[in-house]
């Protein structure tokens, strides 16, 4: 329930990304609680160097009107680049996971429409009633600060959980970082990493079913003269 925590170990191994939100609000107790915890996260050398930027109302809907009309023009802008690699582990993953949003949502691979209505949903929050965006300066190569982001992202994301609630962090809404800048008065020397779509999730909506898989310790964990912590794998 809303407002509930629970030990750690349940938050951070329950915690989802839902694809679908309801509508309802959350408190503005909650949203501060969890901009509080978010402010807590660690960063290289107490920089914080976070710019958060919380959409919700009717400032929320007309960012999203803004976001699918530079979607159907094709004015991208993403800050920093993406990609997962022609071939390799990344992509596979990357791409196991489109077919299982896609096959929850009924659409068939070969449904173009149907794909591109999924991705633009993405633009819209998922429904969700708030929206987070996730501003970053321009230091060194970027790397550090990106990385400080992340916690801070988190600590935002763990929070959601621990009240009952979730969030969905999304890179695409930063492909689309000057019309997010622009709508919001966001100086240009502020990147945009991403942004997180939170709220209640939907409890009913069969996306929200999806539980991606983690590869075992093994695979992404090298121990040095530390025995017996991957014995049970």
């Amino acid at each position: 329930m809303p407002g509930t925590a629970s030990p750690f170990t349940d938050i951070a191994r329950s915690r989802r990304s839902p694809r679908q939100f309801l509508p309802t609000a959350l408190s503005p107790s909650d949203i501060r609680g969890v901009l509080e915890d978010a402010q807590t996260a660690p960063s290289n050398s107490n920089t914080q160097p976070w710019t958060v930027h919380v959409v919700s109302g009717a400032a929320r809907d007309a960012l999203a009107k803004e976001l699918l009309r530079a979607e159907e023009e094709g004015r991208t802008s993403p800050d920093f680049t993406d990609g997962y690699g022609e071939e390799g582990i990344y992509l596979e993953r990357s791409q196991a996971l489109g077919a299982s949003v896609y096959r929850a949502r009924g659409v068939e691979r070969s449904d173009r429409d149907g794909r591109r209505a999924v991705v633009r949903e993405n633009l819209e929050f998922y429904g969700a009633p708030h929206a987070a965006f996730l501003f970053m300066p321009a230091l060194g190569d970027g790397v550090r600060t990106a990385g400080d982001i992340g916690m801070y992202a988190q600590n935002f994301l763990l929070s959601l959980a621990a009240r009952g609630l979730a969030g969905i962090p999304q890179t695409v809404l930063g492909v689309y970082a000057d019309t997010v800048r622009e709508f919001l008065g966001v100086p240009a020397e502020l990147k945009l990493l991403f942004g997180i779509s939170f709220g209640m999730a939907a409890p009913a909506a069969p996306v929200n079913t999806l539980r991606t898989e983690r590869v075992p310790l093994r695979r992404s964990v090298v121990l040095h003269d530390t025995p017996g912590v991957l014995d049970r794998q």
